[in-house]
């Protein structure tokens, strides 16, 4: 399966280039404590253990329980604490580009990785430390590898679930229940939408208060709009096209608008939190959601009444798509350049990289089914296997990856389309918006392409 997934992020990448339970326990384990206190830790029983504290700013949602459980045995071996700053979705962008610009970058921050986007958004050859010849790097996914590069220097560390991508989670009781299908065209979907919301049960969980989560209906069908328009991602990101004139674009917008004027997302979906995602989806008072296919995991763990099995997956059927949307960018792990405490910061990413502790981190963290490492074994469930099975053959990379200048507005277009759903903005003026910010990003980068 993994050999598989692995062909099929592959695959993804050159088409679109330009994101079972295993048992949990409470601390480490031994033979990661024992291993890393020989070989990831630098220091040996004899000498003093150097007391440092390396600060480390991330955006909600980017570091998981098992990480942090890690650095408290991390800490234990070798003195050196991490101090974790998590900041708002919706903050921490500006935030962290204030603080590099003034010369004030944490020990180690997060970053979306993604090669269109690492010199323009964190300015990693001035302000990141060049990893190439970490060990781990070697280990790693040579796809992630790729999305963390520029000018051949590896400047982050990536500890991700390659199967992390966006799909539609939903209830198999509830559509048993209703006689509804798994639809295969966007038709299906807003029939089948119909009859549930006739039912009394609001179809789609949909958190628009983070800011980020329901941008993830427009750049992940990227997929489709490629397949439609084949070598359209090229074409934006040489200037030789826009957003706003690509129909398909134009048309998933007006979908998902269409959505949300149907009552889909229910009445709350402006307070909706991502937070509140488990929950909700373990009420049966929501009968889909858009997640990753590690979900089911998540609310079986947190409403362990809630079977993993009473969930499946299929893609997310904006404009009539079936391809399996892949993205091998994701959040990653940067050490800033200006941090008195380099080495300290490539230990930590040593330790955390060991073979028995990225099992540790898959292990503990619900979310995840395998990681992009070579030697950890995965967990996928038969209701997982079947998914890839089913959509695997025909993949493609999601636009926020495959095209420059998107992911980089990511919290913008979630204002665009905010307003898309309060009647201020139609499609086309989010699509000319989302092209006016391509463009300033693209002339404050000095992109030749945008020369005039």
């Amino acid at each position: 399966m993994r050999k598989k997934l692995a062909l099929v992020l592959t695959l993804g990448l050159a088409a679109g280039l330009l994101a079972g339970c295993g048992g949990k326990s409470d601390t480490a384990p031994e033979s990661a404590t024992s291993s890393a206190t020989n070989s990831a830790v630098s220091t040996n029983a004899s000498e003093p253990k150097e007391k440092i504290t390396l600060s480390y700013m991330a955006s909600q949602d980017w570091i998981k329980d098992s990480e942090m459980q890690l650095a408290k045995k991390f800490e234990e071996e070798t003195g050196i604490h991490i101090d974790y700053q998590i900041v708002p979705a919706d903050q921490y962008s500006n935030l962290l580009k204030t603080k590099l610009n003034t010369k004030e970058g944490p020990d180690i921050f997060g970053g979306q990785s993604g090669k269109f986007d690492l010199g323009p958004v964190y300015n990693v050859e001035i302000n990141a430390v060049d990893l190439s010849n970490e060990e781990w790097v070697k280990r790693e996914n040579p796809l992630y590898v790729e999305q963390a590069t520029l000018n051949n220097k590896v400047y982050a560390l990536t500890i991700w679930d390659p199967s992390y991508d966006w799909v539609i989670v939903y209830n198999k009781k509830i559509f048993e229940k209703l006689g509804l299908s798994v639809p295969k065209s966007f038709a299906e979907f807003k029939a089948a939408s119909d009859v549930i919301k006739a039912a009394g049960i609001t179809p789609i969980y949909e958190p628009v208060s983070d800011g980020w989560h329901h941008v993830l209906w427009f750049p992940e069908a990227g997929v489709k709009y490629e397949d439609v328009n084949p070598g359209l991602a090229d074409q934006l990101n040489n200037n030789k096209q826009t957003f706003a004139n690509v129909p398909v674009m134009e048309q998933a917008l007006n979908q998902l608008n269409e959505m949300v004027q149907s009552g889909y997302f229910g009445e709350s979906y402006f307070s909706n939190t991502f937070a509140d995602t488990e929950k909700n989806m373990a009420s049966g008072k929501f009968a889909m959601t858009v997640y990753n296919p590690g979900l089911p995991q998540q609310v079986e763990t947190a409403f362990p009444e809630v079977k993993a099995d009473t969930f499946g997956f299929f893609p997310i059927p904006l404009v009539d798509n079936q391809i399996l949307n892949v993205n091998p960018a994701a959040p990653s792990k940067f050490i800033y350049s200006g941090s008195k405490h380099i080495d300290a910061a490539k230990q930590y990413f040593q330790y955390l990289t060991k073979p028995e502790n990225l099992q540790f981190l898959l292990d503990n963290e619900p979310r995840y089914l395998a990681l992009n490492f070579e030697g950890v074994k995965d967990r996928y469930t038969p209701e997982q296997k079947q998914f890839f099975d089913t959509y695997g053959q025909r993949q493609g990379t999601v636009y926020q990856t495959a095209v420059k200048y998107v992911n980089p507005q990511w919290m913008d277009i979630g204002k665009d389309l905010a307003s898309l759903f309060g009647g201020k903005m139609k499609a086309k003026d989010v699509l000319e918006s989302i092209d006016k910010r391509r463009h300033q990003q693209a002339k404050a980068a000095q992109d030749l392409a945008w020369a005039e």
